[in-house]
């Protein structure tokens, strides 16, 4: 949602995307209310299908795809890495990474390629964690997708130029789907960090934004951390 607004508070149309159809009218409303055009649809993240027929929809809609954000992420895995059954690492794998992969592929083929080579490049934003980057004890299988998800950042960075390919890797951010990680950890993390506090949504959205923009258009192939601080060492 959050993503959603703060693109089309800076003049985006938008396509709303996720699980159920119920919650993306909802932010549609408000996009709309904004005065710009918004179009909701229902779609499960790691289908190849789904991502082709979503592509399709906002081609015949906006006529363009200039941004393309893969924001989804499942877990319903935690503990030791070794412990995953097969169910839950496909369907990790599934959502995280796959589901990426499928969508770059499907906005690539339906509109950025053509407009890359007719002078109007676009972007693309991928959003892995810090688990990417680092161990972390009990979300290992989570990780290893961030990780890929960090590199295929990377490697499509390389193929797709001059389209843009960036990351972000956020930190424990208060989100419905960080909630058992916020309630159980997020007050003594928060404590340690540098900043004093959790992320918001917004501040991921605000990144998501600038690295969309043309201020950042120099910028590809990179992955940005934002966490509060929690690899610098707090002096104060």
């Amino acid at each position: 949602r959050e993503m959603v607004l703060a693109f089309a508070e800076h003049g985006a149309d938008v396509v709303i995307a996720s699980r159920k159809l119920a919650n993306c009218e909802a932010v549609a409303e408000e996009v709309r209310a904004m005065g710009r055009r918004a179009l909701p649809i229902a779609y499960h993240a790691g289908s190849w299908a789904d991502a082709d027929r979503l592509a399709d929809a906002a081609y015949a809609m906006f006529g363009r795809v200039d941004v393309l954000v893969n924001n989804a992420a499942t877990n319903p895995y935690f503990g030791p890495t070794l412990g995953v059954d097969e169910a839950r690492f496909d369907k990790t794998f599934g959502v995280n990474l796959r589901g990426p992969l499928f969508w770059c592929q499907a906005a690539w083929d339906q509109a950025m390629e053509a407009d890359s080579l007719n002078g109007r490049p676009g972007v693309m934003v991928n959003i892995a964690s810090v688990g990417g980057l680092r161990a972390e004890g009990g979300l290992g299988v989570y990780n290893l997708t961030k990780a890929a998800l960090i590199h295929m950042t990377r490697q499509l960075a390389g193929e797709l130029g001059p389209t843009r390919v960036v990351g972000i890797a956020p930190g424990l951010v208060q989100t419905d789907f960080a909630a058992f990680l916020v309630e159980n950890f997020g007050e003594k993390l928060a404590a340690q960090l540098p900043l004093r506090r959790l992320g918001e949504p917004q501040d991921i959205a605000n990144l998501a934004v600038f690295l969309a923009s043309d201020a950042a258009s120099w910028i590809t192939g990179e992955t940005y951390v934002i966490d509060g601080g929690a690899g610098v060492r707090s002096t104060g």
